[in-house]
């Protein structure tokens, strides 16, 4: 045994030093690499050369040493540093491809003969620190290392070869995430949990402080958000937390990592002012009559932050997510809004930049502010649009041809969770990729490439969703949805180390089922309703065989991921808890808890199952809050909001029959779970059996997106040569409609076709007329 030890040694010894002569750059484990970079470099680079120290050592088991620029095999610098110019001039690298790029940067094999050398540039801080954090997960080290417990594993050897070279620049220039809804995960770990921790062990007070989600905290989120190479951050602004910039070292540290602050669509000139205005503002939070102390309030802000990095919004709503004050009709908010953005930039003109169109600004018309936004509201032309989602994952507007000129550009607020009407969805990250892909592509389409913001919830477990939505937010337009699958693969990949393909067949289930029926929405309840039997606990449209059916798949989910636990290493099985079991388990049995209990109110099952399920999505929580000696204790709820779904289920009995989610002959059925795209023009077609009837009666179930131009979305239905019918399929606002719509994720349209030449069977035709049209499901009845 010793001699094969010897013998094996020998063999990798002798296969290493054949690298080291081939032409590549190359690093061995032990191999202290040397490194120079310039010691007036920005911060944001600074730090993150010191995350690569770090990752070296875990990967490479040797710390990095600083050289001279002429000595050293790896060089970063900045090319508004003209040593690094110089230096680039000399070794023949052509700069052009840089210069003037927003957040750039080139990574690039350089040298003759054996020896090679490694540069990393940027055309501006952030671009040179995106170089640093490229090379680190080239080298195994995940984003996620911290926050998902994927420490990297320990390597033998890195190498690139002699004419590698990359070159990345970001296609989004703002990408970034907004903490809410915390009250339940974030914000108990943070404050109960992490903060106390870090503060004893730098012998601090460890007293917990109620609602602080302090420096320690956004220290580990902004090191995510530098390792994804985003770079804009909306802070948690609930009642329960205390406000970002009320918490010595939050602003501090948000510069070290070069992260941009910015706030959400009723957090103007950045004050929180849900926590803030109680305590420093005087009277109400109305500009119609108490303008002086609002101005006043916003301006105390705008004087502290003049030199910082922000994104600053302008605009005002009420004290937190509601319409504002003083102003009751869509005109009367119009002129006051008017009057509100030339005070706002007026202060910015005075304290931060007398040329105010130099200022990052942003406007956001969510909610009622998009209807004053659409009755004429003047927003001036280089503040940047931020539009939204309808919370549910579809965008309210796209920018039309005349809105695509604007100066300031377009952004988008998208939501990956949501409290609020008809039902929310906190608890689990069930947004299917597909649909975030489809849209987000569809609004940078249409020029939406200034800023992107998800709404992440508290961050875990939306892990996959939020590196996804970076990741496309960097690549634009070269993120297509061929790419879906591949992306997944690999990011499972890189997080457990294994195989990320034999998971797709679980997340494909895992998202088709949650897009038919979100696992929070499945005691048929809704929230903010003011008609009481919205609160009881109902029957879902589901019958009893696709209740069996939906249960089935839920078991051969769970079977397949047991099967694959076993091949996770070790090393990485609380990564897998975290990013696979959890979810998945969580998943499969809130379905098992109420599509079960469903069955036995119907006298159709036992209540054994549904009352087993309850404890088991308990204990499963409490796993995942254990976890790592407690380090994630607090950050996983399994009842936020207390809400009915999450309750025990009731042991009572009912009378009436099921409801079928689908009633007639399903005839077509899209392969993926949002539907078939069908751009302007095209078609699909199918055979349905007519019986020798005069007429079919036929509903067509789409994707509920909203218009992408104007205010409607159509498609054409025709049998045979019949005469073709238009259908539109928009929404407005928050109808019943457009709740029935986002609950289960199709917009339906039922019409009575005649026939006019009876036959045995015709052909259905479906042509889209605007872009938007994703046919889900066609039932004959």
């Amino acid at each position: 045994m010793k001699q094969l030890f010897i013998f094996i040694y020998l063999l990798f010894l002798a296969t290493a030093m054949q690298a080291k002569d081939a032409k590549a750059f190359l690093l061995t484990k032990n191999d202290a690499v040397t490194l120079y970079c310039h010691k007036n470099e920005a911060l944001v680079v600074q730090t993150a050369l010191n995350l690569f120290r770090q990752d070296y050592v875990k990967v490479l088991a040797a710390s990095p040493r600083t050289e001279s620029l002429k000595k050293a095999r790896i060089v970063v610098g900045t090319i508004d540093n003209p040593e690094i110019v110089a230096w680039a001039a000399e070794q023949g690298i052509c700069l052009d491809r840089l210069q003037g790029k927003h957040e750039g940067f080139l990574l690039k094999v350089l040298g003759v003969g054996n020896k090679y050398r490694l540069a990393v540039l940027g055309s501006d801080k952030r671009g040179t620190a995106y170089g640093l954090m490229t090379l680190v997960r080239m080298m195994g080290v995940s984003p996620w290392q911290w926050w998902a417990d994927c420490e990297p594993t320990p390597r033998e050897v890195f190498q690139l070869e002699a004419d590698f070279e990359r070159l990345e620049v970001p296609s989004v220039a703002y990408r970034g995430i907004f903490i809410n809804d915390e009250d339940w995960g974030l914000n108990p770990w943070s404050s109960n949990n992490y903060e106390p921790k870090m503060r004893q062990r730098n012998g601090e007070d460890s007293t917990p402080r109620n609602g602080e989600i302090g420096p320690y905290t956004h220290e580990r989120i902004f090191e995510l958000l530098l390792r994804l190479r985003a770079n804009i951050f909306w802070p948690a602004m609930h009642e329960c937390t205390v406000p970002f910039y009320l918490i010595k070292g939050n602003k501090e540290v948000a510069d070290k990592y070069g992260i941009l602050i910015s706030t959400s669509h009723c957090e103007p000139m950045m004050r929180n002012t849900n926590g803030e205005w109680r305590k420093a503002g005087l009277g109400d939070y109305n500009f119609v009559t108490n303008a002086k102390q609002v101005v006043h309030f916003w301006e105390e802000r705008v004087k502290e932050l003049s030199g910082s990095d922000c994104l600053y919004t302008l605009g005002m709503r009420g004290v937190h997510d509601s319409a504002m004050e003083g102003a009751k009709t869509i005109p009367e908010q119009v002129k006051v809004l008017t009057d509100v953005l030339k005070v706002q930039r007026d202060l910015l003109a005075m304290h931060v930049n007398a040329q105010v169109d130099k200022v990052p600004q942003q406007f956001i018309p969510y909610k009622e502010v998009l209807d004053c936004y659409h009755s004429g509201l003047q927003v001036p032309d280089d503040v940047t649009l931020i539009w939204c989602d309808d919370n549910y994952g579809y965008i309210r507007h796209f920018p039309t041809e005349q809105e695509r000129t604007r100066k300031g550009g377009h952004g988008m607020y998208y939501h990956a969770s949501y409290w609020g009407r008809p039902h929310d969805y906190l608890w689990l990250a069930t947004t299917p990729p597909e649909l975030i892909h489809a849209e987000m592509q569809r609004a940078y389409r249409h020029g939406v490439d200034k800023v992107w913001v998800l709404n992440v919830g508290d961050i875990k477990p939306a892990e996959y969703l939020i590196s996804l939505f970076v990741d496309m937010a960097w690549e634009g337009s070269r993120f297509g949805k061929d790419k879906l699958g591949a992306y997944m693969a690999r990011w499972y990949e890189e997080q457990l180390g294994m195989e990320g393909k034999e998971l797709l067949p679980l997340w494909e289930t895992y998202y088709d089922l949650s897009f038919k029926l979100r696992p929070e929405f499945l005691g048929g309840t809704r929230t903010e309703e003011k008609d009481p039997k919205y609160k009881l606990v109902s029957d879902v449209p589901m019958n009893e065989k696709e209740i069996t059916e939906r249960l089935s798949q839920c078991r051969e989910m769970i079977d397949a991921m047991n099967r694959l636990e076993k091949r996770v290493p070790q090393t990485r099985l609380d990564a897998w808890f975290q990013l696979v079991e959890y979810p998945l388990s969580a998943m499969a049995a809130m379905n098992e808890k109420m599509l079960g209990a469903q069955l036995a109110r119907h006298r159709l099952a036992n209540w054994d199952k549904p009352l087993e399920a309850f404890n088991r999505i308990v204990t499963l929580t409490e796993k995942y809050n254990a976890l790592k000696d407690g380090k994630w204790e607090g950050i996983m709820s399994w009842q936020p909001r207390n809400l009915p779904v999450f309750a025990p289920v009731k042991e009572e009995y009912v009378d009436a029959p099921l409801t079928a989610r689908t009633n007639g002959k399903l005839v077509f059925q899209s392969d993926l779970c949002i539907g078939t795209e069908l751009l302007p023009g095209k078609d699909i077609s199918c055979l349905v059996e007519t019986a020798n009837a005069d007429s079919l009666v036929v509903e067509i179930r789409t994707l509920p997106v909203h218009p992408t131009n104007g205010n409607v979305v159509r498609y054409r239905l025709q049998l045979d040569n019949e005469q073709p019918i238009e259908l539109d399929f928009h929404t407005e606002g928050r109808s019943e409609e457009w709740k029935r719509n986002v609950l289960s994720n199709y917009a339906s349209r039922m019409v009575k076709l005649p026939l006019h030449n009876k036959k045995r069977e015709c052909k259905l035709t479906v042509t889209a007329v605007d872009e938007g049209v994703f046919v889900q499901e066609i039932v004959i009845h």
